[in-house]
């Protein structure tokens, strides 16, 4: 089987814009297709793309020379639409399958479904073609790719019937045909014939966008009872369909010479492809009138100078592959993107994060109108202010916007500093090397060298235990660590998806798990792993393959790693493998949200058969095709074409490759290479090649210098908290540097900076400051609490703890250590749909004065106060005395996260304490949520 060609018709758009909208210089319009239909031209008027196998065009004339074609602009009648025409060849032959829309009984002789026709109510233009068929008042629309087709009916407005009638016997002697009703929506068929071509086989997929209500199938014009496929030499089928309000019937057509399964592919493909591109090209959005005038970010009305503005920036989403597209194929459109960040900046006081109607909604994480820009700028898009762009994107990046303050101060982002810590630090990592690119190409040295070191951040969140990103929570990493876990460190995704997001030092990477072998068996268990999802439902986390996610953005890139590594024939394999099972032509055809545009972006990059994996960069990854051959018609009048040879299912393995006519062993091109046209050729095979692109200079390479970084060092401890005494484990990624502390006691100055040589025992409450350093680079500086406990008490809990909410165990409830409202850090205990029971035992019996709870409401995540508060004493453990209640006096509203003491002052003297939390029931009618159960957060029984 091989796949359709695929022209991407630009001038200074794509393909689609191309055809939808007037463009300056469109010579398309001065084609006329009905030139050389009258007389002895033996052409029709039909859609048809260039070069393609479809031609769907009417058919006016069943025999004759002058109807070699199908059609003769003379003639006043029209038999129908079939899918294969020739075009002047003065010998009759094609016209294969026609469909004719009628309503009312079918009528299986042509003379008596014929329909006439008014050459006024007829338009022909190239891809396109449109008549009025008067015998019922139906308007037949009609187009093509280059192996499909689409037929559209617009049916009279009193219509509450569409029907659809199959001739397999038009024109050519049939010499074997069949017809097969596959589903509800699907039907396929398949006819032999001879004519000037003695033995012509065709195969043809349908799809309807609507259910089918009835059909029927005749044999020799006698209609069949009960079936629902036929063959023989005189078939003919009707098919009816139920109209809505449109009173429009759409049929797509995918055609093959070789089979029905190849003419199903060749419609999914091509409809596959074309809708990503379409899908790609919907957003942005234009935001500005026809004199100018847009509303900015500070809610005032501006006037655009120079460039149109625009709205709707999913730049978490985009950045990865839609505006690398876009610096391609829509070079014109990318500058007014960068120019309209500047204006939100400018009028705003930042560039955009996800930017709806001039507002900043602060949806998502990172600053990645940066890459977008930085993007641009590296494929030759520089109509801009460029010192102005550095000064954003240094202003944003120096904020103290989420999370952003402890980044710059520590090199990294705990989650007692902000939630989501470790993907926040990883994803500025990439931004802040964006900016030293940036810096760079504008001679800025001391930024760039400072972006540079902040690039290598997410080093401080490499966990070389467990060859992961992880969270910490100050200086410790966060347990129990769960690479699978979608928890509160990171965003729409867990360790598996962010432990390879850091595409501007993916060799860097590769280092830290011991070079490219290793790093290539990492990636692959990332593919392969049994492990499941686990922790908190994550709807955006779809299209698994291992713990690999195609239904979600962070992951996108991570099938190409495999190029850094010497091994692209493991890319090739995968590649193919997520085209063929997540971009399917079917209303569930995309694995995961199209996040306006990226979804689809991906599969048009990977299509052709080259990938993105580091925006800002100037190379792109290969990959393997889909398609035998792309053209890409660019705006500076050049065009670069992939070709694959010998391409089938089974042949997506990459054997050889040329560029531009020499044998090319890379697995990565220059964007130069598609900037300045040419052709790449891509050798097929259905065994891969493993001595492709092996050696140094044939793979791609990210990689930082690391020479000046520290990387800051982590507790190797399981706990902060001290009950008699504690051992201080101080580690650091760095084997090679020197690790410093210094020990501040409660109310006391700091201590000398000491050197830290091995474990030492720390016996009283502290704040521990460290640092590392190797020659005369130093890491950050950071500081890690160490808390004295209680040990006087025991607790049992009669409730069951959420498992995401553990707060490390039972005894995080009466360690004495007092939570903030920020209750993503770990500190918090959730008991989900349940009331609270538990018991605190003391050694001895205590005298109590004071006796409280905790707790937390954050309405919007489901967190709500206990409505009851209860205490009980007892002596013995079985018979409790009620000590005081307390309800709740605080309303449920849609307010930030809150914490609350709810207790008293008592005179008792008890050795059990029994604690009775009644939940806050379900979530009121206001609520997005309203009427599912809540959460009852508590961090601390405090009894003194």
């Amino acid at each position: 089987m091989k796949f359709s060609k695929v022209f991407f018709l630009f001038s200074a758009s794509i393909f689609f814009t191309s055809v939808l909208l007037a463009q300056a210089n469109n010579y398309a319009s001065k084609v006329n297709p009905f030139i050389g239909t009258g007389g002895h031209g033996h052409t029709y008027p039909g859609a048809s793309m260039p070069f393609g196998m479809m031609q769907l065009s009417p058919d006016t004339r069943l025999e004759g020379w002058d109807g070699c074609s199908g059609y003769h602009y003379s003639d006043s009648l029209i038999y129908g639409f079939s899918h294969t025409h020739l075009s002047g060849t003065g010998i009759a032959d094609y016209c294969d399958v026609l469909l004719m829309p009628f309503t009312g009984d079918v009528k299986w002789n042509n003379k008596d479904y014929a329909s006439p026709f008014s050459h006024k109510n007829e338009k022909a233009q190239p891809g396109y073609y449109e008549v009025l068929l008067d015998k019922h008042d139906i308007r037949a629309s009609l187009t093509t790719s280059v192996r499909s087709g689409m037929h559209q009916y617009s049916f009279p407005a009193d219509a509450t019937e569409g029907k659809i009638l199959i001739d397999l016997k038009h024109r050519d002697e049939v010499l074997e045909s069949s017809i097969e009703v596959v589903n509800d929506y699907e039907v396929r068929c398949m006819r032999r014939s001879k004519s000037w071509a003695s033995n012509q086989v065709v195969y043809f997929y349908l799809k309807f966008e609507q259910p089918i209500s009835s059909y029927g199938i005749a044999t020799n014009e006698q209609l069949q009872a009960n079936t629902y496929e036929a063959s023989g030499k005189n078939i003919k089928s009707y098919f009816s369909f139920k109209l809505g309000n449109t009173k429009m019937l759409q049929v797509k057509i995918g055609i093959s010479g070789v089979s029905m399964d190849n003419a199903h592919l060749n419609l999914d493909e091509q409809s596959v492809f074309y809708t990503a591109l379409y899908h790609a090209s919907l957003n942005p959005n234009v935001y500005m009138d026809v004199n100018g005038e847009y509303r900015g970010t500070d809610k005032k009305v501006h006037k655009a100078d120079g460039f149109t503005n625009y709205s709707v920036f999913s730049l978490w989403d985009t950045y990865r592959a839609l505006h690398p597209l876009m610096n391609i194929i829509n070079k014109k459109r990318s500058n007014d993107w960068i120019h309209t960040f500047l204006a939100q900046y400018r009028y705003g006081g930042m560039l955009p994060v996800w930017e709806l109607s001039a507002n900043e909604t602060y949806c998502m994480i990172g600053y990645h109108s940066i890459p977008v820009i930085v993007d641009a700028y590296t494929k030759g898009i520089i109509n801009f202010d460029k010192e102005y762009a550095l000064k954003a994107m240094m202003d944003y990046a120096e904020s103290n916007r989420f999370g952003l303050t402890a980044y710059q101060a520590k090199g990294f982002i705990s989650n007692d500093d902000d939630h989501e810590s470790a993907s926040k630090t990883v994803e500025y990592a990439y931004d802040d090397w964006c900016i030293a690119q940036f810096a760079w190409r504008l001679g800025k040295e001391e930024v760039y060298k400072k972006y540079m070191e902040r690039a290598l951040s997410y080093r401080n969140l490499f966990d070389p235990s467990t060859g992961h990103i992880r969270g910490k929570v100050q200086g410790f990493w966060y347990a129990p660590f769960k690479a699978g876990e979608v928890n509160n460190f990171f965003t729409e995704g867990n360790s598996w998806h962010y432990s390879f997001a850091v595409p501007q030092d993916i060799n860097g990477l590769a280092k830290l798990y011991g070079g490219k072998e290793k790093f290539a068996a990492k990636a692959e268990e990332l593919f392969t792993t049994t492990e499941k999802l686990s922790g908190r439902d994550q709807a955006d986390v779809t299209g698994l393959i291992g713990q690999y996610a195609q239904g979600n953005e962070p992951s996108h890139h991570m099938a190409y790693l495999f190029n850094y590594a010497g091994k692209p024939w493991r890319t090739q394999e995968l590649v193919s493998k997520i085209n063929k099972e997540f971009y399917l032509n079917t209303p569930e055809g995309l694995i995961g949200n199209e996040d306006c545009g990226q979804m689809s972006a991906w599969f048009v990059f990977s299509a052709m058969g080259f990938y993105p994996v580091t925006p800002g960069s100037s190379i792109y990854a290969l990959g393997t095709p889909v398609f035998d051959e792309v053209k890409l018609h660019l705006e500076n009048g050049k065009t670069f074409t992939v070709s694959a040879k010998n391409l089938n299912s089974k042949n997506f393995y990459v054997n050889a490759m040329q560029l531009n006519g020499v044998a090319y062993n890379n697995s990565f091109i220059q964007s130069s290479a598609v900037e300045n046209g040419g052709n790449m050729v891509f050798e097929m095979s259905s065994h891969p090649n493993y001595q492709r692109a092996i050696k140094e200079g044939e793979m791609p390479v990210a990689v930082l210098d690391d020479a000046a970084f520290v990387p800051v060092p982590y507790f190797d401890m399981s706990s902060n908290k001290i009950k008699d005494a504690l051992t201080i484990v101080i580690k650091d990624l760095d084997p090679a540097a020197t690790i410093f502390y210094s020990i501040q006691l409660p109310g006391k100055a700091s201590g000398p900076w000491i050197r830290y040589s091995r474990p030492f025992t720390l016996s009283q409450a502290a704040t521990i400051k460290y640092f590392a350093q190797k020659n005369s680079f130093k890491s950050k500086e950071a500081s890690q609490q160490f808390y004295k406990v209680v040990t006087d008490r025991s607790i049992s809990i009669k409730s069951k703890v959420h498992p995401m909410y553990t707060a490390g165990g039972p005894e995080a409830l009466i360690d004495g250590i007092v939570g903030t409202a920020n209750w993503k850090t770990g500190e918090w205990q959730s008991y989900y749909d349940q009331d609270f029971e538990a018991v605190v035992e003391f050694k001895q019996p205590k005298k109590i004065s004071y006796a409280a709870v905790h707790l937390l409401q954050d309405a919007s995540p489901w967190i709500i106060f206990p409505s009851e508060v209860v205490f009980e004493t007892s002596n013995n453990g079985k018979d409790f005395t009620p000590l005081f209640t307390r309800l709740n006096q605080a309303p449920v509203e849609d307010k930030p996260a809150s914490v609350e003491t709810i207790g008293s002052s008592v005179a008792v003297t008890a050795r059990f304490v029994k604690i009775k939390l009644k939940s806050g029931g379900k979530l009121p009618a206001w609520h997005e949520s309203a009427g599912y159960p809540s959460h009852l957060f508590i961090d601390e029984i405090i009894i003194k």
